[in-house]
């Protein structure tokens, strides 16, 4: 097949060969499985005292092996002719390649000769010969495969320091103390792991969509079939941040869809290595970054020393205050079940109206002006809570999550809500707010979710909303 098909050139390649390609990855471990039992059951047949032929592997498997193999292999073949992103050039995957042709023939030859080893009766160490080359073939193909998708160090990665020693391979570093931020190298200690986690794995040796790899900065200069990856001096005029900024809807988009994306503060920080210069010795002191960039850095940057000790006395504050929990204690009477403790370790407050629902109006919620300030998840839905009961929530400072689902409030709720910027969640299913107070939720900087099923909300509306805030969620049951 290699000597007909030639070079490979997925951009001349109809979709039908990238249709089927697309199924190597289903078809390839069936070969596996098959042979492996074979050997096994081979095996057993060697070291075991019963007769041969109660034990000798029948023709059925090794042909269903040998089928498995072949749909494999095939499929294997139009996958790496089919690629027009060039993630399978190089000679790592041509040696797949290979590897993959020589299983199938060397699996095809085991079933002739085994075949014939029963026909004659004869003795069947040319064919467990020939059984025990095939899986080592099938051995190394598989390796290769698996260094194509998960890097060539897939194996070895993750192993302690005796079975490295035993591999001859170097002993895995003790990771460095964290480094203050200011004396942090800007792509080695930041953008590179941004870089690692989002982009590598589709973007290394042997696996290097477009031709473009991003593993190291030198490649990233090199860049693949669009030019350059990165523009030191420009983020603007960066390919990598041109299409991690594309619409998900787009085919250009990266990462593709199903894959994880890179967070508004990460895009941030690449960019702004990118305008500070792009180069590998630039340090955070040296880049001066502004409030908003020390702000992004904040989210992935570890703690140094002094930060973590912080956290540690952090976590030995025991609990909520005795005055919160007594009244919390008192609430309960009248809100069964309705009020608890995020943690036992807490002092913020979670409140459920769901075993009240339509008991609930705006007196009875003003029960609740000595535990306002701890709450953090309110749900409200289908109580008769009024725009009133919302107005309170102005003390909830420091509330993440709120349901007004089917209550009656309006756009008046609104004024109250984008005032709570530490909101993630907001639902406003069958409300009556409209587009006007909506559009007021584009000023909560952690809003991820919201839920505007049914509602006086328009698409426009939603549209303006959604440029507002590009990290969240909205759902409109469209």
């Amino acid at each position: 097949m290699p000597f007909l098909a030639g070079e490979p050139d997925g951009e001349k390649m109809p979709d039908l060969v990238r249709f089927f390609g697309s199924f190597h990855p289903v078809f390839l471990h069936l070969p596996i499985g098959i042979f492996a039992l074979i050997l096994l059951q081979e095996l057993g047949a060697m070291f075991s005292s019963r007769t041969a032929e109660r034990q000798e592997t029948g023709l059925f498997p090794i042909f269903c092996g040998v089928v498995s193999a072949i749909v494999a292999v095939l499929c294997g073949f139009m996958l790496y002719h089919g690629d027009e992103g060039g993630a399978y050039v190089g000679e790592l995957a041509e040696r797949h390649m290979w590897g993959g042709l020589i299983f199938a023939v060397a699996a095809c030859l085991t079933f002739i000769v085994k075949a014939w080893t029963i026909s004659l009766g004869s003795n069947p160490a040319f064919y467990r010969l020939l059984l025990f080359g095939s899986v080592g073939v099938m051995g190394f193909t598989s390796h290769d495969g698996g260094s194509i998708t998960h890097g060539s160090d897939h194996l070895t990665k993750y192993a302690p320091n005796p079975v490295r020693k035993v591999l001859g391979l170097e002993p895995k570093a003790e990771k460095p103390k964290a480094k203050p931020l200011e004396e942090q190298l800007v792509y080695a200690d930041i953008v590179a792991p941004i870089l690692d986690r989002r982009c590598v794995q589709c973007h290394k040796p042997g696996n290097s969509k477009g031709r473009l790899r991003m593993d190291t900065y030198e490649m990233l200069i090199k860049g693949g079939k669009e030019g350059p990856a990165i523009e030191p001096g420009s983020a603007e005029d960066s390919n990598i941040v041109y299409r991690v900024e594309l619409p998900m809807d787009d085919d250009e988009h990266m990462p593709p869809e199903g894959k994880p994306q890179l967070e508004a503060h990460e895009i941030a920080i690449i960019k702004w290595w990118l305008d500070s210069g792009g180069e590998t010795t630039m340090t955070v002191a040296a880049s001066k970054p502004d409030a908003a960039v020390m702000e992004a850095l904040a989210k992935i940057v570890p703690a140094g020393p002094a930060e973590e000790e912080e956290k540690k006395d952090d976590k030995k504050v025991a609990g909520p205050a005795d005055d919160v929990k007594s009244a919390v204690a008192a609430l309960g009477k009248e809100f069964p079940g309705a009020l608890s403790f995020e943690s036992q370790q807490s002092a913020l407050i979670t409140f459920t109206a769901v075993s009240m629902r339509g008991n609930l109006d705006d007196a009875m919620f003003a029960k609740l002006d000595k535990v306002l300030p701890h709450l953090v998840t309110v749900d409200l839905s289908a109580t008769k809570v009024t725009d009133a009961s919302v107005a309170k929530l102005a003390g909830a400072s420091q509330l993440r999550l709120v349901r007004l689902a089917e209550t009656q409030i309006t756009d008046a709720a609104i004024d109250t809500l984008s005032k709570l910027t530490s909101l993630e969640s907001i639902n406003l299913y069958g409300t009556k707010v409209t587009d006007a107070g909506v559009a007021k939720l584009g000023a909560l900087p952690n809003l991820k979710r919201l839920y505007l099923w049914q509602t006086g909300v328009t698409p426009n509306a939603i549209a303006d909303l959604k440029a507002k805030l590009p990290n969240c969620e909205i759902i409109t049951g469209i």
